[in-house]
């Protein structure tokens, strides 16, 4: 009696065991696609950026890097879930956190986007005279969370965040 009990214990564990692999496989399978298709993203957005728009290079690097990140998140729940876990108190500590990090940098988060909108649409570019907020210069950079305007009369260089120029009215002589 004890040897069959042996063999019909050996024989639930094994195909366990060979079910679990396939799972485990087929994840594997589904997370290396998932961050295959995530490099592969990033590299078409980059190489659309520096052929067809080079003036919006480092705002689509940044775009395929967002986009690479998402794709290999998406594939890691999506092998947890393959496997049999649970994902979903997963996926609505994930949706918390973003909110919580968002609440928490909401201020740099909107000179990130001004940023973003202002290299996109560019209303002003290097060299540009600009006044905003009684602050007068020659705009010598322009990055995702600072504007940099240059006073050369009175020797001053002005980091003005991005989400003020959205904001606020600017006076513009171009050059």
């Amino acid at each position: 009696m004890n040897l069959k009990f042996l063999q019909l214990h050996s024989e639930t564990i094994s195909r366990a065991l060979v079910a679990w692999g396939a799972k485990l496989g087929i994840a594997l399978i589904i997370l290396l696609a998932f961050l295959v298709a995530g490099r592969i993203v990033k590299r078409v957005v980059c190489r659309i950026g520096a052929r067809d728009h080079p003036h919006r290079e480092q705002i689509l690097i940044l775009i395929g890097a967002v986009a690479k990140i998402a794709l290999q998140v998406i594939g890691v729940i999506t092998a947890l879930g393959t496997l049999g876990i649970n994902v979903s108190a997963l996926v609505a500590g994930l949706g918390l956190t973003g909110f919580a990090l968002g609440f928490a940098f909401r201020d740099a988060l909107s000179n990130v986007l001004a940023g973003i909108m202002i290299l996109m649409y560019r209303p002003f570019e290097r060299g540009d005279h600009a006044t905003v907020l009684d602050l007068d210069g020659e705009v010598t950079g322009i990055d995702l969370r600072y504007t940099t305007l240059r006073d050369k009369a009175k020797n001053k260089t002005y980091l003005i965040p991005n989400s003020l120029l959205l904001t606020n009215a600017i006076s513009l002589t171009r050059s």
